[in-house]
C-alpha cells in the first residue's frame, strides 16, 4: 500500500462523515441508489453521539424521532463502518418485527455490496441475517424481538435497538441482550423509536434518560428537520389561529404547515400526528383524549419567550420523596425563570448544602421548601444555617389549606393554578427544555363537588407510567407564599397578589 493510499485509508477510518460520503450507498425515498450524505437529523444525532463518546469513552443513547427520518440508516452505516475497521467487534441489531429485520439487513448488505475494494473486507459468512468478516473476527447480525432468547449468550460491543417502543417482551430483552454489552470503553448501545403510548419500556427509559437518571443520553429529533416534509399550499390556503401559533413557535413555512395539515387529515387524529411526527419530546407521549391542565401550546410559547427579570428573587425547592424522584430547584424572578436544576440520590444534608450555596450566589428574597418526605429535614437544616440571614425561608405542605379555598382544594392545586395563570399572561419565560415541558403537560386534574381544582397525585401519575413532575413542582413552589415586601404591611396586605399574578 502506497503512502497516499495509507493516508486515504486512515481518514476513512477516522472520519465517519467522510467515509459515508465516499464508501456508503443508500436507497433514497425516490428509489435511487446514491452516496450517503447525512441529512440534518442524522448530523445532529452524529454530533450528539460523538460528544458523548468524547466525554465518556462510550455511547449509550436513546433517540426519539418521527417517522422516516433516517435514524436506522445512520446507525447501520455507523456500525458497518466500525466493524469493518476494527478487530473483534460484534454489532447486533434488534428490531420489532421480521419485515423490519429484513429491511435493516438489506441496508447493511447494500453498504457491503457497494463498498469500494480498498476498504471492503472479505466475508466467510454472508446470509440473510449475518455478515462475518473472518480476517477481522468482526461481524454484523440482525434479529427480531419476538424471539425472547434472541441475542442471549453473546458478547456484543455495538448494539442497535430499533423501534424499541414496539418491542414485545421488551423487559425480558433488557434483562438479557442489554446485559451482553460489556461496561467497557468504545462500546455502543443505541436504542431508537417513534413513540408508542406511555408506560412501556421505551417510555420508561426515555423519562429516566431525559431526567438524567440513567447512563443513556436522550436525543430528540423533530419532524420539521426533514426537508421533504413540505407540500405546496392549495389556492386560498390559510392557517387557523392554532396553526398560526404552532407555525410561529417553530418558525415553520407555509409549505411545512400545508404538509402538516394534510398528514393530520390523513391520520384523522391530531394527537396521533404528534405521536408519529412530534415537534417536542413531550408531544410524542401525549395521550389521546387527555386534556392536560397546562396545554402544550402555552408551554411552547413560554419556552420561546423573552421576558425581563424584575421583582423579588424566588427559589422553589422540591426535595426528592422516593428513590427514583429527583430534587428540583427553580429560580424565578418576576416574569422570568432564570434556571431549573435537578439532582438525583442526594441526602437531606446534601440538598440543604446545595440550597445554601444557591442562597449565597442568588441572594433570594424567599426560599420555599416542600416539607413532604425528605423536605422537612432540608427545611430544618436550612433554618439552622440561615437563622440570621435576610432570606425569607418558608415551609410548604402540598396538602395544607390554600389561600383561596373556594377555587382550590389544597395548596398544591393553588400553586399549579397560579403557575398556569402566570404562564398564560405572556410573556412568561421558562427554560427551553423538553424535560420541563413534559413535567408541565402530563398531569391530570379534576374538580371536587364544590368546583374547586384538584391536581393528580404524584403516586397516581407513576401508576400511569409518568415520572414525578419535579421540575414543574419546583416552579410551582415559587407561587406558594406571598413575598414579605415590608414589615409595615399587615398580614392581609402581605397576602395580596403581586403585579405578575398571585405572588409576584
Amino acid at each position: 500500500m502506497t503512502e497516499d493510499e495509507q493516508s486515504v485509508r486512515q481518514r476513512l477510518k477516522d472520519d465517519f462523515l467522510h467515509y459515508a460520503a465516499k464508501c456508503l450507498k443508500i436507497r433514497t425515498k425516490d428509489a435511487k441508489v446514491e452516496p450517503f450524505i447525512l441529512n440534518a437529523a442524522q448530523l445532529y444525532i452524529h454530533e450528539r453521539l460523538e460528544q458523548q463518546r468524547k466525554d465518556t469513552g462510550r455511547i449509550r443513547a436513546l433517540i426519539l424521532k418521527g417517522r422516516q427520518q433516517g435514524c436506522s440508516t445512520y446507525v447501520e452505516g455507523r456500525y458497518y463502518w466500525r466493524v469493518t475497521h476494527s478487530k473483534g467487534l460484534r454489532a447486533f441489531i434488534l428490531t420489532h418485527e421480521e419485515e423490519a429485520t429484513n429491511n435493516l439487513f438489506e441496508i447493511a448488505n447494500r453498504y457491503h455490496e457497494n463498498c469500494p475494494l480498498l476498504v471492503k473486507p472479505g466475508t466467510s459468512a454472508a446470509n440473510a441475517k449475518e455478515l462475518y468478516f473472518n480476517k477481522l473476527d468482526s461481524g454484523y447480525k440482525v434479529g427480531t424481538a419476538g424471539n425472547k432468547a434472541v441475542g442471549r449468550g453473546s458478547t456484543i460491543q455495538l448494539f442497535h435497538g430499533s423501534e424499541v417502543g414496539f418491542w414485545p417482551n421488551a423487559q425480558m430483552h433488557a434483562a438479557g441482550i442489554l446485559q451482553a454489552i460489556p461496561d467497557a470503553p468504545d462500546t455502543e448501545s443505541i436504542m431508537e423509536s417513534t413513540a408508542n403510548g406511555i408506560g412501556n419500556y421505551f417510555h420508561q427509559q426515555w423519562q429516566a434518560a431525559e431526567a438524567g437518571q440513567s447512563e443513556y443520553t436522550a436525543i430528540f429529533v423533530p419532524w420539521f428537520w426533514q426537508p421533504e416534509y413540505i407540500k405546496r399550499p392549495p389556492l386560498g390556503f390559510e392557517l387557523t389561529p392554532e396553526e398560526k401559533d404552532y407555525s410561529d413557535a417553530y418558525s415553520l413555512t407555509l409549505e411545512q404547515m400545508a404538509w402538516r395539515r394534510s398528514k393530520t387529515v390523513e391520520l384523522r387524529d391530531d394527537t396521533l400526528f404528534k405521536q408519529e411526527y412530534p415537534a417536542t419530546a413531550a408531544e410524542a407521549f401525549q395521550v389521546s383524549g387527555l386534556d392536560p391542565y397546562i396545554k402544550s401550546d402555552i408551554v411552547v410559547k413560554a419556552r420561546k419567550a423573552e421576558a425581563e427579570a424584575v421583582g423579588p428573587k424566588l427559589i422553589g425547592v422540591d426535595p426528592a420523596r422516593f428513590g427514583d424522584d429527583r430534587t428540583s430547584i427553580c429560580f424565578r424572578q418576576g416574569r422570568k425563570v432564570h434556571w431549573l436544576r435537578s439532582y438525583s440520590k442526594k441526602s437531606t444534608m446534601e440538598v440543604a448544602g446545595l440550597v445554601l450555596q444557591i442562597i449565597k450566589e442568588v441572594k433570594p428574597d424567599q426560599v420555599a421548601v416542600d416539607v413532604g418526605g425528605l423536605g422537612a429535614g432540608v427545611y430544618d437544616r436550612l433554618q439552622e444555617l440561615i437563622a440570621y440571614g435576610s432570606t425569607d425561608l418558608v415551609q410548604v405542605n402540598s396538602s395544607e389549606s390554600p389561600y383561596d379555598a373556594k377555587k382550590y382544594t389544597n395548596k398544591r392545586a393553588e400553586m399549579w393554578g397560579e403557575m398556569r395563570s402566570w404562564m398564560e399572561a405572556q410573556p412568561a419565560q421558562i427554560p427551553d427544555s423538553d424535560e420541563m415541558q413534559a413535567d408541565l403537560t402530563q398531569i391530570r386534574y379534576s374538580y371536587d363537588s364544590n368546583s374547586a381544582l384538584k391536581m393528580e397525585r404524584k403516586e397516581d401519575m407513576k401508576k400511569r407510567g409518568f415520572r414525578s413532575p419535579d421540575t414543574a413542582d419546583a416552579l410551582g413552589l415559587t407561587f406558594a407564599r406571598p413575598v414579605v415586601a415590608s414589615s409595615n404591611l399587615s398580614p392581609i396586605e402581605q397576602a395580596s397578589p403581586g403585579s405578575d399574578g398571585f405572588f409576584f
